[in-house]
């Protein structure tokens, strides 16, 4: 009798800025998880290649494999369309592969609405404060003020949607953050209870919003 497992979806959201991009490869590249690579409208940085970073196409094509119901997910940020193919993370999953998924809230909650027969953790990323957020806008963006104060704006909506995840982690220290996600999943597929301090995360949202 066949012993398979099915792998587990593992969340990774932040605003932007917070790191969950960074958090994402380093668990893929030091843990057994394969990472959901999504599709973009969104131009291509300087150091990232299609078909490992992001599967980069046009709008109009876009807009057809919405029609074909080809997305898990998919949504709309900073005016860009992100969406993650149904085949590509099912097959992963019924192959016992665990799959991360680099996605914003909107993402998020369209995966949880499904309710797959997958087990699933999610995880919300936010800076250590404004100013170490603001910096790494800056030297993500090349200092380019519009971009930056978007996503600052932007920031204070997208924090709300803390309370959606299972956990809330503090990127202080990419290092320690990514084993401490780690240590959280082993924890939930062994079915061990995670606390976690409330009171301390929406103090320090309060902070971060001010």
């Amino acid at each position: 009798m066949s012993t398979h497992t099915s792998g587990m979806m593992i969340i990774i959201s932040s605003p932007s800025g917070a790191g969950k991009t960074t958090i994402v490869k380093l668990l893929s590249k030091k843990f057994d998880y394969l990472i959901s690579i999504s599709h973009t409208t969104r131009k291509p940085r300087k150091e990232e290649v299609n078909t490992r970073d992001y599967f980069f196409t046009n709008k109009l094509k876009f807009l057809k494999l919405i029609k074909k119901d080809y997305f898990i997910e998919y949504a709309n940020v900073f005016d860009n369309l992100y969406g993650t193919s149904k085949e590509q993370v099912i097959n992963k999953l019924e192959k016992g592969k665990n799959v991360l998924f680099d996605i914003d809230w909107q993402g998020a909650k369209q995966i949880k609405e499904k309710k797959l027969k997958f087990k699933l953790i999610s995880f919300f990323i936010l800076p250590p404060s404004k100013q170490e957020l603001l910096n790494r806008l800056k030297n993500r963006e090349g200092n380019n003020d519009n971009v930056v104060k978007q996503r600052m704006r932007n920031f204070k909506k997208d924090v709300l949607h803390w309370d959606e995840y299972d956990f809330v982690v503090i990127n202080q220290d990419k290092s320690k953050c990514f084993k401490l996600i780690n240590d959280k999943i082993r924890m939930y597929k062994n079915g061990k209870k995670i606390n976690q301090d409330k009171k301390a995360i929406i103090n320090h949202i309060k902070n971060l919003i001010k």
